[in-house]
């Protein structure tokens, strides 16, 4: 295996890869060629060398990737815009690099008025410049990106409405004409303004870039695998799916929809989309960029009757006789959830994983309405007759709705998704999936589940569906955890104990340079709960932990190198490329994670599986010190919260997990009370961070650790 060297930290975009000089044979690197805007520029981002979307983009694919940034601010697809992408240095420049991967994302300065009125001529003008890349020698994979959202309110500018309504459906339109790879990035910020993702409203940070950036990467890291054969289905007249191609089929003379990725993941995986097609497609389209088929057949005014489970019965039949994997998933939506979990209960051992969204659980509560909701007359008439019911008495006795098939669910241990609006009123969520729920967790199999406060029975889903695509993968194997893949931080926050100005990589490169030359006694590595113990470090300004530190090891025998806001990835960066050996540390200790539960929203067995990736890597990086894992400090000021029992179930995991070297000690004994509640004199008042005196009790204990080592 060659060895490639770089100096992380300095890196820049454009920079090829060093060899040693002993190769005799260069392995290819994939040229990815960023076209675009100034989102693709990296307007208003600081070091945008370092922080644009494809140079994070580059940190995240890796050394098999040479990643190139060629947007330019301002520009438009339209070529009788007002600033025509086609006219600009770098079109020539990204077409001379020779790409393998060309990454178009255009289209949001087209929605300017005096642009879009050149709205007729937006598809011949992208058909152009996807033939000029088209005919380039290399012949590279064309990916088309669609705008990201803008949250703008103003109608004379960049118009958030003509993105979404106007140059959004165009361009899937030419992505399924040219048959071209589409990523949708619409979708991963939601409806929703956020200013730490996007400070203007219409560019993002260096933090959203960073999202985009792990969107794109997850993509392309996928095998490029051949599609599968569909012939058996006989498909008849194509369509296109938000730029994806489906096909109308016949199961058995019932009418069937099947949408096909352009990349297939491994071992042909599919789902199940129960009613209301196209309604609230987003995790659908995030499925089919994973590799998932989408199947559909009509199962309308069934409800989940024997008729409907038969039906599904022959589709899956179908499916599975033309090679498609033996577990499927199930997508259900309102009344979809009848039928996903009728279907389950018969086939318990062909399912997959079960997303439920605002779900029908039991008839008497909808259509019938024996509970809060009002009840629907014609649907009752059809519910009836779709069941062979003689009358509503006949109905109210049956026992085989969803609710009464959590037995059967918890004992094939089917993984359940709900999404529920908290104030629903068509299907009251506690005469449905609070009773299943219920039923579940007796069993030993709760169900998770995703409350939308304040939302009734619409909207569906959830704008940004990538807590609902994660758990489709986890439940089917194909999860990549972000928490174990190595990159770099990407915050600009100066008010994090920072110097004014300064960025992630200043910080980072700060810790490297205050190591240079020492020899230490200890090193902490962490967030932020780490840096505010200071040390030595230039760039550190809030530094409440010093004296503490300096008071149990002596100044200058001990050093911080803890980033706020780092995660367990960030920091796995950090150690595998930071040379933090250079001191030659007799001890590390190391505490993070919570970053990860409060910012990145991961799960504690995500987080636990980045915590151990972080000490093993750890281990290999400082093979003569000895090495402390914390984990991370316990947060959140009762016992019973959330987060607490997110950090306890994390800790548990890490109590079970063995090292080579490093030592394990879980330190929520020595911040809490006797009530469990955490100590105020040691807490800040976010119950995350800590005081000094919370600093004198972790440097005490790290230093009576060292001490029984030493004996």
């Amino acid at each position: 295996m060659r060895k490639t060297f770089r100096r992380w930290a300095a890196l820049v975009v454009g920079a090829l890869l060093l060899l040693p000089a002993c190769m005799t044979a260069e392995k290819k690197v994939t040229r990815v060629a960023c076209v675009g805007n100034s989102i693709t520029y990296g307007a208003g981002i600081a070091n945008r060398d370092a922080n644009s979307y494809p140079s994070q983009l580059q940190y995240f694919l890796g050394d098999d990737f040479e990643v190139r940034n060629f947007g330019v601010s301002g520009t438009t697809l339209l070529s009788k815009g007002n600033s025509p992408y086609v006219k600009t240095t770098a079109y020539s420049q990204s077409k001379d690099f020779r790409p393998d991967i060309v990454l178009i994302k255009l289209g949001t300065n087209d929605s300017k008025p005096f642009n879009w009125k050149w709205k007729d001529d937006f598809v011949k003008d992208y058909q152009q410049l996807i033939d000029s890349y088209r005919q380039l020698p290399s012949r590279p994979r064309i990916i088309l990106l669609t705008p990201v959202r803008c949250y703008l309110d103003s109608p004379d500018n960049i118009n958030a409405p003509v993105i979404t309504g106007g140059i959004l459906p165009l361009i899937e339109q030419i992505a399924y004409d040219n048959q071209l790879e589409i990523i949708n990035l619409n979708n991963i910020f939601g409806t929703e303004w956020r200013g730490e993702l996007f400070p203007d409203r219409l560019h993002p940070s260096s933090i959203g870039a960073g999202v985009m950036a792990r969107k794109i990467g997850t993509y392309l890291l996928q095998p490029q695998l051949p599609l599968a054969d569909i012939s058996g289905l006989q498909p008849q007249e194509p369509f296109n799916f938000h730029g994806f191609r489906g096909y109308h089929f016949k199961c058995h003379g019932v009418g069937s929809l099947i949408v096909q990725p352009y990349v297939q993941a491994e071992g042909k995986p599919w789902i199940i989309r129960a009613r209301f097609w196209g309604h609230e497609p987003q995790t659908d389209i995030a499925l089919l960029e994973a590799g998932f088929h989408v199947v559909y057949t009509d199962v309308a005014n069934l409800y989940g009757a024997p008729k409907a489970v038969e039906r599904w019965d022959r589709l899956y039949q179908l499916m599975t006789d033309n090679g498609f994997h033996r577990k499927v998933a199930l997508e259900g939506m309102s009344r979809g959830g009848l039928i996903v979990y009728n279907w389950a209960a018969k086939n318990p051992k062909k399912v997959a994983c079960i997303y439920a969204d605002a779900p029908v659980m039991d008839l008497k509560s909808w259509p019938m309405g024996e509970g809060d909701y009002t009840g629907s007359e014609t649907d009752i008439r059809l519910m009836l007759e779709a069941y062979g019911f003689k009358d509503k008495a006949e109905a109210l006795k049956w026992k085989k709705n969803p609710i009464d098939h959590a037995r059967i669910i918890a004992k094939a241990k089917i993984p359940c998704l709900h999404v529920v609006g908290d104030v629903d009123k068509v299907v009251p969520v506690k005469e449905n999936t609070q009773i299943f729920a219920e039923r579940m967790a007796e069993r030993g199999r709760p169900i998770h589940i995703i409350h939308k406060p304040g939302v009734d029975h619409h909207p569906h889903s959830l704008a940004n569906p990538e807590p609902i695509v994660n758990f489709i993968l986890k439940a089917t194997g194909r999860y990549k955890n972000e928490c174990t893949h190595a990159v770099p931080g990407n915050e600009f926050r100066s008010g994090a104990g920072w110097q004014q100005g300064k960025e992630w990589h200043s910080v980072a490169k700060d810790i490297e340079e205050t190591l240079e030359g020492k020899r230490l006694q200890l090193l902490l590595l962490g967030n932020s709960i780490i840096q505010g113990a200071g040390g030595t470090r230039q760039l550190v300004t809030y530094k409440v932990g010093k004296s503490a530190f300096d008071q149990q090891f002596g100044a200058g025998k001990w050093e911080s190198a803890g980033i706020s806001g780092d995660r367990t990835q960030n920091l796995l960066w950090r150690i595998r490329y930071g040379n933090y050996n250079r001191c030659q540390p007799e001890y590390v200790a190391i505490a993070i994670g919570i970053n990860n539960l409060i910012s990145g929203n991961n799960q504690p067995e995500d987080v636990a599986e980045g915590i151990c990736a972080v000490t093993r890597e750890a281990e290999r990086q400082f093979p003569q010190a000895r090495i402390l894992l914390l984990g991370l400090l316990p947060s959140g000021k009762q016992a019973s919260s959330e987060i607490r029992g997110k950090c306890d179930r994390i800790h548990e995991i890490l109590d079970k997990t063995r090292f080579d070297r490093a030592d394990y000690i879980n330190p929520t004994a020595w911040f809490v009370t006797s009530d469990g509640s955490l100590n105020d004199d040691y807490y800040s008042g976010d119950y995350i961070h800590l005081k000094q005196q919370g600093y004198e009790v972790l440097a005490r204990h790290l230093h009576e650790w060292m001490e029984k080592q030493d004996k």
